[in-house]
């Protein structure tokens, strides 16, 4: 017997900010659950339009979607999905290109990787409609990020490799945790993390515990397909 429960997610195609902009839309499933399997139903193509569409995620409440698109002008911009209206807004018309919007779990700021007009990567915040804060993390060339708690930001930076790295808001200090990382990295708590590193063949993924400092081999998967997400149930569910 299939049981109906309240999980939202997405099937996109994600890339490196500095990548060629490719024409994706932003897909909405329901999940149903039949005991040990996910299966997506009831699709609704949320964006339906020439261009780049991409980068979503849930408010904290999961009413709401930020993403973020571009228009003919190549500016990306911030708008928002409310799914029970059906209706989109858009949240930013500047002149610098935001990414990657994310509500923070642990305030009300909408965060995004900005594009600054000195070809800067930065995560700033965001505190009104068409508007962003002064306030930012400064640390550079920031390609993804998440929230560990409201002290500490994961991050993939866009080094020769790339690397994955953590910056400690409070004392402003900045630590290196691997090179060569996928795009996907996902908390699992407030004190750990799982994450991935990929060679030529495949894909590595380690738990990180920062109460241990400590990465333990979670599994491998042969494949370089980078997305992933974190199920508090179901552990580690990658697209392929």
């Amino acid at each position: 017997m299939f049981k109906k429960i309240n999980i939202l997610f997405f099937i996109l195609n994600c890339l490196t900010i500095e990548s060629q902009i490719p024409n994706t839309d932003i897909w909405l499933f329901k999940l149903n659950r039949n005991k040990n399997e996910l299966l997506p139903v009831n699709p609704i193509n949320i964006t339906n339009r020439p261009g780049y569409d991409n980068q979503p995620s849930f408010s904290n409440d999961s009413k709401k979607i930020f993403y973020v698109s571009v228009k003919n002008d190549n500016q990306s911009d911030i708008f928002c999905y409310h799914i029970s209206k059906k209706t989109t807004l858009q949240l930013t018309n500047t002149t610098e290109s935001e990414y990657s919007p994310y509500l923070n779990q642990n305030s009300n700021y909408l965060n995004s990787v900005v594009v600054e007009k000195d070809s800067s990567q930065r995560i700033h915040f965001i505190n009104s409609l068409n508007d962003l804060s002064e306030k930012k993390i400064d640390i550079d060339s920031v390609g993804y990020y998440t929230f560990l708690n409201s002290d500490t930001v994961l991050y993939y930076k866009l080094t020769s490799p790339h690397s994955l790295r953590y910056y400690v808001i409070s004392s402003n200090k900045d630590f290196w945790l691997a090179n060569n990382p996928v795009r996907a990295f996902k908390t699992i708590n407030r004190y750990s993390f799982i994450y991935g590193i990929k060679d030529s063949l495949k894909i590595t993924y380690y738990n990180y515990d920062f109460r241990l400092q400590k990465a333990e081999k979670y599994t491998q998967y042969n494949s370089l397909n980078e997305d992933f997400i974190w199920h508090q149930q179901f552990g580690l569910i990658k697209s392929e």
